[in-house]
């Protein structure tokens, strides 16, 4: 029997009291800071969490697929998310969606096909870290290679669904097959053996190479591609971390995505800020984080995040995103357009009047030289202070 101490209880100081009724154990001790809040929690802020692991997972023979939408955090109201799952040569088959798709590789690799409106065929072969980006209408396909796949899908509408999409049996098998037969200028006896239903995810032979699949159309090349090798950008490097970020400015194509890799060493913490053009949706990939965020009119709170966790900080409200772990914290920002933006705190204090920013803050010069003109995303905690 475990040592009561270790079993963590709503305390803090004379404040609070211990749980005398049955509980989930595990989840309180996921979410310290939600179960013992700091005092600067203050008032109402909306859920921010949510994690895959409480999403149904839809089992296919070829893999997986589980979402989380505006259905399963409501905030999240232009943003929806899959977590895909592909064995080696499992196909998602050919559809298409009303949503723009973006997506990051976590594991594996998989070769992507996108066919767009003037006929011109993209395929590639994607790895870890690598990104691709289907707009809106266009259909394409996703098909695991050796080793097999797994990938974050994001979507720039909170109310997308995954199980709804235009899949390409689902739609000759709810089409009469005389015109099905007429449409490929075949006969019903040629088309006998269409699937009486849609694929989705299904089982096949690994492709062969990227080369011998290239297809030459007579309308040329598409102008962009489509896919983006993230991890060969030289990232942005501070003494706390590195930050990547993909938008329309080096991923030409991504016009309704912007997004931003962080990594956050121990005892470093993505800085204090907010992003003054739309909201954030997050997707923690490794580590452990605690993020406050802040509401306007004293309203804060804190919520802890861990691998496969989503978080979300709503349109212009200031956050920081603090590693509380002993590994390297690594997360997704993910914002719903073309361009990434931010606004730092230290460096928007640091770009004004030194009297004029201490009287303010009831401080002088030691904080206001303290404060640094370049913008450091992720910065180092300082123990010893």
């Amino acid at each position: 029997m475990k040592n009561e101490k270790s079993i963590p209880q709503p305390i803090r100081g004379e404040k609070g009291a211990t749980v005398k009724i049955p509980r989930n154990i595990e989840r309180d001790r996921q979410n310290p800071d939600m179960l013992v809040p700091p005092e600067t929690d203050h008032g109402t802020v909306e859920n921010l969490k949510f994690s895959f692991s409480d999403t149904h997972n839809r089992l296919e023979k070829g893999g997986y697929a589980r979402e989380v939408t505006v259905r399963e955090l409501p905030v999240s109201d232009n943003i929806a998310s899959v977590n895909m799952r592909l064995k080696p040569g499992a196909i998602r088959e050919l559809h298409w969606h009303k949503e723009a798709e973006w997506a990051y590789v976590i594991y594996g690799s998989a070769r992507i096909t996108l066919v767009d409106e003037k006929g011109r065929s993209f395929i590639d072969d994607v790895g870890e870290g690598d990104l691709w980006y289907f707009p809106s209408g266009l259909p394409h396909s996703i098909q695991a290679l050796d080793e097999g796949c797994e990938f974050l899908l994001v979507f720039d509408n909170g109310g997308f669904s995954e199980n709804s999409t235009f899949q390409l049996t689902d739609w000759l098998a709810h089409t009469p097959q005389d015109v099905v037969a007429a449409n490929f200028g075949l006969t019903e006896k040629n088309i006998a053996n269409l699937p009486s239903k849609e694929k989705y995810i299904f089982e096949t032979a690994l492709p062969g190479s990227l080369e011998n699949d290239q297809v030459e159309g007579p309308n040329g090349e598409v102008p962009h591609p489509f896919s983006y090798r993230l991890l060969e950008q030289e990232p942005i490097t501070t003494d706390g971390g590195k930050v990547w970020i993909a938008d329309s400015s080096n991923f030409t194509v991504s016009k309704t995505i912007a997004s931003a890799l962080v990594e956050v060493e121990p005892g470093g913490m993505r800085e204090m800020h907010w992003h003054p053009n739309t909201d954030e949706w997050q997707y923690f990939i490794s580590g452990q984080a605690k993020m406050t965020v802040f509401a306007s009119d004293g309203h804060a709170r804190t919520f802890n995040y861990q691998a496969g966790d989503v978080g979300y900080v709503p349109f212009a409200m200031g956050h920081y995103v603090q590693n509380t772990g002993d590994e390297p914290l690594v997360f997704l920002e993910i914002f719903k357009d073309d361009h990434y933006a931010d606004v730092s705190l230290n460096q928007w204090l640091a770009m004004l009047p030194e009297t004029f920013v201490q009287n303010h803050v009831n401080l002088g010069k030691e904080f206001t030289d303290a404060l640094q003109k370049e913008k450091h995303p992720v910065i180092k905690i300082d123990q010893n202070k």
